[in-house]
């Protein structure tokens, strides 16, 4: 049950790190290292899928008697905060596209 909070976490520790790497580069700061933009979101989305996996576990489980009910509310909500972020950052990156898109050549 431990992994799957620790997955949550981990989706919003990427999301922040893209979040703030995004306002270090308006600001003009340099950065160097560290993993790029698609490594990042991909990075997001493997911890949500995972995440997504453990809550079916974990119903599955409840479903056939084997699990405990807080188990499986734990899991579920971890998984719905992953994809809430997932959903924010996806919603992020099309406003980005779309105001790239608006500006004139």
């Amino acid at each position: 049950m431990a992994a799957i909070p620790s997955a949550a976490i981990s989706a919003y520790l990427q999301a922040a790190r893209v979040g703030s790497g995004a306002s270090e580069a308006a600001s003009g700061v340099a950065q160097t290292g560290g993993a790029n933009f698609a490594d990042l979101l991909s990075g997001v989305m493997n911890d949500a899928a995972t995440t997504g996996r453990a809550a079916e576990l974990q119903a599955n489980g409840a479903l056939q008697g084997k699990g405990n009910l807080v188990d499986v509310v734990t899991a579920v909500q971890a998984a719905e905060v992953s994809l809430e972020t997932v959903v924010a950052i996806r919603d992020k990156v099309i406003a980005a596209y779309q105001e790239i898109m608006r500006m004139p050549i």
